[in-house]
């Protein structure tokens, strides 16, 4: 039985939590100018579940509306997921609220945070009022985990943010990946579902805008070296790609069946899904992205320095077809040892973590913010 009862009591258990991980709420105020937490509900695409089995029937409103319990329970489990990783990016971040590179930097970061926590606070305030002891149960669960303790459900949200570099790849890299969560989530047949993701997707809009932005003021500032730079591309683009879960993922084709997951941009689709290849082709509209993000940052690198790539889709892979294969950043495959030595060429280092913060130390790392 959940130790809550009301969303008042969960509140409780927030505020505790904002203290164990040494967050002073005070800084939100002083940045913003005042804030507030709250769940916000939008607009939906349709009425009417938009694909799967159910297509052209009203949007589920309440959870018993949903007609079988295992897909009311695949439903409970996305919003347990989502929930989870928008508190384990608070924690992974929190440290850098203490040493932003400038004020706008410092306002960004504040902002992010807010907006982070209050997607947290909407899969929990979701949990509370429509699933009964189970979501007051995971919605406690939610911030019982760590992100600095590995319990977090998906690793790349247990995997530390270091400093400012790395915070800027996670914001452009993991934020983007979240767009993506957001927008399928966004057709989703379960209504309060799918009203949660319109304030939510344009709150992460300026989250992956902050990574992208930062990113090309580094690379327009030319103090760390692009081969240092590239290494942070490379580490959270692999933790990103395995976002998207594994290839040929039944658990997606129920989703689409059911009607409660969609394909991001499913009201623009003009042709019918794949439904076995539903997390590949995400994963490659995502990949495809990034790609043009990285030629764009190239253009602001001054002429004759080396210049950004985007990493091989396979490198680096813990999850889907190419989990634990050895490819290298341009797609060769390498015998062990030979892969062993490549990650550490192209992966950072404790040695390129040292270097990093020596270049922090300047004030030209990173160019100012274009007005």
């Amino acid at each position: 039985m959940a130790r809550i009862k009301t969303f008042e009591d969960w509140i409780d258990v927030f505020r505790e939590w904002q203290k164990q991980i040494d967050v002073d709420p005070e800084i939100f105020d002083r940045v913003l100018g005042g804030y507030n937490l709250e769940a916000k509900y939008g607009d939906l695409h349709t009425d009417e579940i938009e694909f799967g089995e159910f297509a052209g029937l009203r949007k589920w409103d309440k959870v018993l509306e949903i007609p079988d319990q295992r897909m009311r329970d695949a439903v409970l489990n996305m919003i347990i997921y989502q929930g989870d990783t928008e508190f384990a990016s608070n924690e992974q971040q929190r440290h850098l609220l203490r040493n932003a590179p400038s004020d706008y930097d410092l306002y960004s970061i504040v902002r992010v945070f807010v907006e982070e926590t209050r997607h947290g606070y909407q899969m929990c305030h979701l949990l509370i009022t429509h699933f009964g002891n189970d979501g007051r149960i995971e919605a406690e669960k939610m911030l019982q985990r760590r992100a600095d303790q590995g319990t977090r459900l998906l690793n790349a949200f247990n995997t530390p943010v270091h400093h400012w570099l790395d915070l800027f790849a996670y914001q452009n890299y993991m934020d983007r990946d979240g767009k993506f969560q957001l927008q399928m989530l966004s057709h989703s047949g379960f209504a309060p579902l799918a009203r949660s993701m319109g304030p939510m997707l344009r709150e992460e809009s300026f989250h992956l805008g902050t990574g992208v932005t930062g990113l090309r003021r580094v690379a327009k500032a030319n103090v760390v070296p692009v081969a240092l730079q590239q290494k942070y591309h490379n580490k959270w683009l692999s933790g990103s790609l395995d976002l998207f879960g594994t290839d040929h993922s039944s658990s997606a084709t129920w989703a689409y069946i059911w009607g409660i997951k969609g394909r991001p941009n499913e009201d623009k689709e003009d042709s019918d899904a794949d439904r076995e290849r539903l997390n590949e082709h995400a994963r490659q509209a995502y990949y495809e992205e990034i790609k043009k993000i990285v030629d764009q940052t190239n253009a602001l690198i001054p002429d004759g320095e080396a210049r950004l790539y985007t990493p091989d889709i396979r490198f680096n892979r813990k999850i889907g077809e190419f989990a634990g294969k050895r490819y290298s950043v341009d797609g060769r495959t390498l015998d062990k040892d030979q892969y062993e030595d490549h990650l550490r060429e192209t992966l950072p280092t404790e040695e390129d973590e040292k270097q990093v913060l020596e270049y922090l130390k300047r004030e030209d790392w990173v160019a100012p913010k274009a007005a």
